[in-house]
């Protein structure tokens, strides 16, 4: 799940780890599928940097100047990864909140042949998406909407289980053909 946008941030974030998936709310940076080795790389050194800093002993004998530093980095590495620290292989396929704004992670995507499922407002080119869903991108009740439907398509297709919310759509659908 891919959205930077302040909209979509924390629907993003709750949909994502609420269907057990990998997200980006912060700023893609390039190179997070093509270069994905240096970004593993970074992520082993903010797991190691939260390791020192929970020990007592890792940085007792560093100035005060230097471990601020060292606490200001980690910080900066949590919020970049941190929908994606236990991502270790390239994902399956891409949701992307806005193709006209996160164009870097539209790129990598298709370079690597990666499927990119993506919500699409008017300015957006669908050519390049391989399912696009034409929506505004900018109301936080569309990306809220559409992004649970997506998460519990993942839940059901990791569990071979229709999730509740569909139970109950299907219900509604049922009970509106009896009504007819």
């Amino acid at each position: 799940f891919v959205g930077t946008k302040k909209q979509a941030r924390s629907v993003i974030e709750d949909e994502a780890i609420r269907s057990k998936n990998h997200y980006i709310t912060e700023r893609w940076l390039g190179g997070t599928l093509t270069n994905f080795v240096t970004i593993k790389r970074s992520i082993r050194r903010m797991m190691q940097l939260q390791r020192d800093s929970e020990s007592d002993e890792a940085w007792a004998n560093l100035t005060k100047k230097e471990i601020l530093g060292l606490m200001r980095e980690k910080e900066k590495l949590e919020s970049l990864h941190r929908g994606i620290k236990d991502m270790k292989k390239l994902p399956d396929a891409l949701f992307i909140v806005d193709t006209v704004h996160e164009k870097i992670a539209v790129a990598e995507a298709r370079k690597l042949d990666i499927p990119i499922i993506a919500l699409l407002d008017t300015n957006a080119d669908p050519s390049v998406i391989d399912y696009p869903i034409p929506a505004n991108d900018d109301s936080i009740r569309t990306i809220q909407l559409i992004t649970r439907r997506l998460a519990d398509a993942a839940l059901e297709g990791k569990s071979g289980k229709k999730v509740k919310a569909e139970e109950k759509t299907e219900e509604k659908i049922e009970n509106v053909e009896e009504v007819e």
